[in-house]
C-alpha cells in the first residue's frame, strides 16, 4: 500500500476538484479534469470490407468500476452513414476480419471469459463461438475460398527440472517449488516470467471443431497468410539455431496443409516479416533490412517470387520505416504505413519504387502521451479506413477515397470534448545549440493562455529512444496544462521519422547530445517570452525517464524532476532486462565487462553525485522492461548524497504503467504533486 505524504494528499484533493477553469469560458465550460480520463474513447482495428462499402472496428471506453480499457465491435457505411454497435457489455473484442465474399466477420473476444474465436453472419446478425480453447488465439486469417480460419496459438511445452523432488506427504503443505531456468530470454514486459512454449500455425473450419496444428518445435510463428490455392501457409520465424542469441534474425517460410517441415523463402543476415501475398498468387511482398547491428535500422519494402526466388529491393532510399503493408487490388502497388515529422501517414509504392502520400492524420491508439501510431485497413478497390486523430482528440474513424478525400466518420468523445477546452498545441522548431541539426517540437499552451503572463513549464520527454511524439492528442499533456503549466515535448535526435542519419545521432552515444537538443527546445520556448524562468521543471518516461536522470545530472536549471521508468546503470540493465540479447548487441560495442567504461560513462548512475535537483523515481513493481532495480539505484544514491528524492512503486503495473486508467491519473498527479511542492 503507498502512503502517500499529508501535502500531496492535499494536493490530490485540489487537483481532483478544482482543476482551473479556461480563463474567459463560460461558467459551464471547464478545462480537462484526471476523472475525465475515465470518458476517453477511442477507435482501434479498423477493418474495411472487400468491396469497400463497411467497415468494422473497435470502440475502446475505459470502465471506472473495473479500471479496465474495454472494446466493442462496431460498424459503419463507408460513408459514415449506420455506425452501430454489433456487441456490448464489459467485455474485449477485437482483430475483426472480413470473409472473401464478404458476408461474415471473425474476430477475437473474451466475452465468455476467455479470449475465444468468433463468427459473424453481417446479413443475419447472427454469431457463433467457434474455439473453445484454453490458450487465447491470435488473428484469424481466411483463407482463399473462405472455408477456413488460420491463426497462432501458444502451446505449452513439457521443461525437465535439473532435479526431482521426493513427494510430499499426504497432507502436507510444502513450499511452492522452485523454478529452475535455463534460458536466456526467461521473462517478458506485460508477460512476467515465460511459461515454456511457443506460439504455432493452427488451421480450423469455419464451422468450427478443432483446430490442426501445422508448425512445431522450439520456434514462435508469425501471423500466417494463406497461399493462393489454400493449401499452405506462409509466415516468419526464427528458426536459426542461434536464434536465442541473434533475436532480430528471422525469414519468411511456408508449411503446407498437409504439415511438414516449414520450407524457408528468404535466407540473409537480418530480420525479414510481414509477408503478404499479391493478389495473383504470384509474388509476396515483405518488410525487412540487411543487418548492421545499428541501433536503428530503418524496415524497407521487398518484393520476391512466390517460391523466394530473385528477391529486391523496391523501396530503394525512401528513408522512413516502412510498416503495415496491403497490395492493391490490381497487384501493380503496395500500401504501406510510415512515420515522418511527427505525424503517421498512409502511402502508396509502385513496384519501381515510386511512391505518394495518400492520408496523414492516422493517429490516436496511445492516450497518454503523445506517441505516433495508428492503423488502416484497405479494400479491394483503393477504399482506405484508418484511425484518425490530432492533438484535440483521440482516434475516431475515417475513410479516405482513391483520390485521397478524407471522411471522419464518428466523433466518440465529442460529449466530453464539448464542454471543455482543452489546451491549445503548437508547432516548433529550433537549432540544436550542439551543432544546428534542426529539432522539431510542440508546445501545449494553458486553456485560457494570457501571453502578458508567465507561466511554469514542464518538459516532457519521450521514450525509445527510437520513437516519435507528434501531433496528438495526450491525456498527460493536457492535464499538466490544464494545471496552469505550459508544456512542451520534441523529438530529439534519435527520435524515428526523421530518417536513418538522424536516427543513428545516438547510435552507442545515448545520451549525450540529445540532452543539447532538449535545452535547445527550453530556450527556444523561454525566448517567446511567457515562460516563468525560476519554474523549470522536467519528466519522461522509459528513454525518457534516462534523459531526465541525466539532465539532473548535468544541469541545476530545473526546480524539479520526476523519472519514470528509467534506466539509470546500463551495465545492470542489459543484463535484468527482458531482451538482453538484443539491448547489449544492438545499443552497445559489445558485453558490459568487456566495455565497462563506455557503459558507465553513458549511465545516470554515475553523475548521480552532480544532482542537487528534487528528484521522484516512478515505476511500476513488476517493469521487466526497465526493471524497478534500476529505479531503486538511483532513489538509493540520492539519499546517500542529499538531495531531496522520493519513489512512488505502482503495484503489479508492468513498464506501461498507464494501461489502467487509475494509474494514467496517478501517474499525472503524482508528477504534479511534486513539482507543485517544489515551486518557487
Amino acid at each position: 500500500m503507498i502512503r502517500i505524504p499529508t501535502l500531496i494528499t492535499a494536493l490530490f484533493c485540489t487537483f481532483l476538484l478544482s482543476f482551473p477553469s479556461a480563463k474567459g469560458q463560460q461558467a459551464t465550460v471547464s478545462t480537462f479534469q484526471p476523472m475525465d480520463i475515465f470518458e476517453l474513447e477511442h477507435v482501434s482495428h479498423p477493418s474495411i470490407s472487400p468491396n469497400g462499402s463497411k467497415v468494422a472496428f473497435i470502440r475502446n471506453y475505459r470502465d471506472v468500476m473495473t479500471d479496465r480499457t474495454l472494446g466493442n465491435l462496431w460498424m459503419a457505411n463507408f460513408d459514415g452513414t449506420e455506425v452501430r454497435p454489433l456487441s456490448s457489455g464489459l467485455h474485449n473484442d477485437s482483430s475483426p476480419a472480413w470473409s472473401p465474399d464478404g458476408s461474415m466477420l471473425a474476430y477475437r473476444s473474451d466475452k465468455s471469459g476467455k479470449t475465444q474465436l468468433y463468427l459473424r453472419w453481417v446479413a443475419s446478425g447472427e454469431e457463433a463461438m467457434l474455439t473453445n480453447l484454453t490458450e487465447s488465439p491470435g488473428q484469424p486469417v481466411w483463407s482463399p475460398d473462405g472455408k477456413w480460419l488460420a491463426f497462432t496459438l501458444f502451446v505449452s511445452e513439457e521443461k525437465s527440472s535439473l532435479v526431482k523432488l521426493p513427494p510430499a506427504p499426504k497432507g502436507a503443505k510444502w513450499a511452492e517449488a522452485p523454478k529452475y531456468i535455463d534460458d536466456l530470454k526467461y521473462r517478458s514486459d506485460g508477460a512476467g516470467y515465460l511459461r515454456p512454449g511457443h506460439r504455432q500455425l493452427f488451421v480450423l473450419p469455419v464451422e468450427g471443431g478443432t483446430p490442426r496444428q501445422l508448425t512445431e518445435g522450439p520456434y514462435d510463428c508469425g501471423n500466417p497468410v494463406w497461399s493462393a490455392d489454400g493449401q499452405g501457409l506462409i509466415f516468419s520465424s526464427n528458426r536459426h539455431p542461434d536464434a536465442e542469441t541473434e533475436p532480430a534474425n528471422s525469414e519468411i517460410y511456408e508449411v503446407s496443409l498437409n504439415g511438414g517441415e516449414p520450407k524457408a523463402l528468404t535466407n540473409r543476415k537480418g530480420p525479414d516479416s510481414n509477408p503478404v501475398l499479391s493478389p495473383d498468387g504470384k509474388l509476396i511482398a515483405y518488410t525487412g533490412h540487411d543487418e548492421q547491428y545499428l541501433g536503428y535500422q530503418i524496415s524497407r519494402l521487398y518484393v520476391m517470387n512466390r517460391d523466394g526466388s530473385n528477391p529486391r529491393l523496391i523501396s530503394g532510399d525512401f528513408d522512413r520505416s516502412i510498416e503495415n503493408i496491403h497490395w492493391s487490388g490490381d497487384g501493380k502497388g503496395i500500401y504501406f504505413q510510415y512515420d515522418d515529422r511527427g505525424q503517421t501517414k498512409v502511402a502508396f509504392m509502385t513496384l519501381d519504387g515510386k511512391s505518394r502520400d495518400i492520408t496523414s492524420k492516422v493517429s490516436g491508439l496511445s492516450i497518454g502521451r503523445p506517441y505516433s501510431g495508428g492503423d488502416y485497413s484497405v479494400s479491394r478497390n483503393g477504399r482506405i479506413a484508418f484511425t484518425h486523430g490530432d492533438a484535440t482528440h483521440p482516434a475516431d474513424l475515417a475513410t479516405c477515397s482513391a483520390d485521397g478525400k478524407v471522411n471522419r466518420i464518428t466523433r466518440f468523445n465529442e460529449d466530453l470534448f464539448g464542454h471543455k477546452s482543452l489546451g491549445k498545441v503548437e508547432e516548433h522548431w529550433c537549432n540544436s545549440s550542439y551543432d544546428d541539426l534542426k529539432i522539431q517540437y510542440w508546445v501545449c499552451y494553458p486553456p485560457g493562455f494570457d501571453p502578458s503572463k508567465k507561466y511554469p513549464l514542464i518538459l516532457e520527454i519521450h521514450g525509445g529512444p527510437f520513437a516519435m511524439y507528434g501531433d496528438h492528442f495526450a491525456a498527460e499533456i493536457q492535464l499538466y496544462a490544464a494545471s496552469g503549466n505550459i508544456v512542451v515535448y520534441a523529438n530529439p535526435r534519435g527520435s524515428s521519422g526523421y530518417g536513418s542519419d538522424f536516427g543513428n545521432e545516438i547510435h552507442h552515444n545515448y545520451p549525450n547530445h540529445d540532452f543539447d537538443d532538449l535545452m535547445s527546445v527550453v530556450d527556444a520556448v523561454i525566448a517567446s517570452g511567457n515562460v516563468d524562468e525560476e519554474n523549470l521543471f522536467v519528466t519522461g518516461g522509459s528513454g525518457g525517464g534516462v534523459l531526465t536522470a541525466w539532465i539532473v545530472g548535468h544541469t541545476d536549471r530545473f526546480r524539479a524532476a520526476v523519472v519514470a521508468k528509467p534506466v539509470i546503470n546500463w551495465y545492470s540493465f542489459v543484463l535484468t532486462a527482458d531482451n538482453p540479447a538484443f539491448f547489449y548487441r544492438y545499443w552497445f560495442p559489445g558485453l558490459p565487462w568487456d566495455h565497462l567504461e563506455h557503459y558507465m560513462k553513458r549511465s545516470p548512475i554515475t553523475y548521480a553525485g552532480n544532482v542537487k535537483t528534487p528528484t521522484m523515481l516512478l515505476t511500476g513493481e513488476v517493469d521487466y522492461r526497465t526493471p524497478i532495480e534500476e529505479s531503486e539505484q538511483f532513489y538509493t544514491a540520492l539519499k546517500l548524497a542529499g538531495v531531496d528524492a522520493a519513489m512512488v512503486r505502482f503495484p503489479e503495473a508492468s513498464h506501461g504503467i498507464a494501461r489502467k486508467p487509475s494509474y494514467l491519473m496517478s501517474k499525472v498527479l503524482y508528477v504534479l504533486g511534486w513539482f507543485e511542492k517544489h515551486k518557487k
